[in-house]
């Protein structure tokens, strides 16, 4: 038996030095050799925890097989999105071959589902409804469908051609798609409710947060949604094939150590900048982004200023950022999230020129359909209060899921949340008497 290899196969990049001046795709995928070694990895245990631990439900070590198999055709699951190098091989290889297989079709039960938000829990609802044999549509208050996958992760994390594949066949699976459809203003959910049997919502965390420190007003800041939606679906780095607007800036500081804050300072750098200045309160050790967005960071040259957080700005000529002002911090006792906490030290106040800054430091649920819906229950921060078991919100026939449930988190985990709530609509449509 051939020795198994104790670290993953390697996947191939884009040199730091060649990236950080176009918007491809960073990683190169898999080839299909290196895909089976990668596969012949696993273990293949009796009691495998992969699979509880998957929120999409995934048949890991199956598909895994037919891969070391070399079954590719086989493992193909038809998921939303796909997710994990092995994943990101198989919806590769699919593409390749040409047009997915369509399903056979359901029989129709005749019942109708809106589904409000195209991004991940939306799509992921939609996807398992239709297969159902519901009538599905899809409402996307922005002009391009797939929420955070198309306007906040960027092109060279995420090529937009995958998720608009994704969207394609699930218009050819039957779901309808109305695009620049804003509910709470065009439609409330009342109004959706006299013509369809079920509603879910998936609208994001579109609220962003700031510092509320002197001087955020200042002309060059910008959230991390703005930055990051004007750069990606509004494709300011095609400039000036789109003409979108954006301040590129020479010196960019991102505050926040999340993959959000990744994201904005690895953009910048394609925008420009000569210096990308990651400021976050902590150190490298409690960053809350994965290890391998941190990685493609500092290969990239991002400057990382740790145990540092923003005390105001200031500006110069016509009220533009010059500088941000930050105080030292050092680490105290751990607080709820299980992090040392930081604690300012006295006294420590430094400058930093700058001429563009993104905050980055998290988001709250759309409070749109909250406040036009009273009677659907929300908790702190504007989270709509959702059954764990079935998505259920506090007026029946109206599910959630994803951010504005949960407030911002993963993609995995909004499309687990998704299938939990396209369980749970299907029992309410089916069970409930007309």
């Amino acid at each position: 038996m051939a020795k198994v290899s104790p670290t993953k196969t390697p996947m191939r990049e884009q040199p730091p030095g060649e990236r950080i001046r176009n918007y491809d795709e960073v990683p190169f995928g898999y080839s299909p050799d290196e895909a089976v070694l990668e596969a012949k990895r696993c273990l293949m245990c009796k009691n495998p925890k992969c699979i509880n631990g998957c929120p999409v439900e995934i048949d890991i070590p199956g598909f895994i097989q037919f891969i070391s198999d070399k079954k590719f055709k086989e493992g193909i699951k038809n998921e939303p999105v796909a997710i994990g190098r092995l994943e990101r091989f198989l919806a590769d290889w699919e593409a390749e071959q040409g047009d997915s297989e369509l399903p056979p079709k359901p029989k129709a039960t005749g019942k109708k589902i809106a589904v409000v938000g195209a991004g991940p829990a939306g799509i992921t609802v939609a996807a398992d409804l239709v297969r159902l044999g519901h009538a599905v549509d899809m409402f996307e208050a922005l002009h391009e469908p797939g929420g955070v996958l198309v306007y906040g992760i960027p092109e060279f994390r995420l090529p937009k051609t995958i998720v608009f594949r994704e969207i394609n066949y699930l218009e050819q699976l039957g779901v309808r798609l109305f695009k620049d459809y804003v509910v709470g203003k065009i439609k409330s959910i009342d109004e959706l409710l006299k013509d369809y049997n079920a509603v879910f919502l998936g609208t994001g965390a579109g609220l962003p947060w700031f510092l509320n420190v002197p001087g955020e007003n200042l002309n060059g800041l910008y959230s991390a949604n703005e930055y990051l939606t004007r750069a990606n679906l509004m494709k300011a780095y095609l400039f000036p094939k789109y003409k979108t607007p954006i301040v590129k800036g020479k010196r960019v500081a991102t505050v926040g150590g999340g993959n959000v804050a990744m994201d904005c300072a690895r953009t910048a750098l394609r925008l420009g900048a000569e210096k990308s200045i990651i400021i976050y309160r902590r150190s490298r050790d409690e960053m809350p982004a994965r290890n391998e967005e941190i990685h493609h960071a500092e290969e990239e040259g991002v400057i990382f200023q740790l145990l540092s957080n923003p005390a105001a700005f200031h500006g110069g000529e016509n009220n533009w950022v010059k500088e941000v002002e930050c105080i030292r911090m050092k680490l105290g006792e751990p607080d709820e999230s299980g992090r040392r906490r930081p604690v300012p030290i006295p006294d420590a106040n430094f400058r930093m020129p700058i001429d563009v800054a993104v905050i980055a430091i998290g988001n709250s649920p759309n409070p749109l359909i909250p406040a036009t819906t009273p009677d659907i229950e929300t908790g702190k921060g504007g989270n709509i209060i959702t059954d764990p078991s079935t998505g259920m919100t506090s007026k029946p026939g109206v599910f959630a899921g994803g951010d504005v449930a949960t407030g911002a988190a993963t993609v995995i985990l909004a499309m687990g949340a998704g299938k939990i709530a396209a369980r749970g609509i299907h029992k309410y449509v089916t069970e409930k008497k007309k």
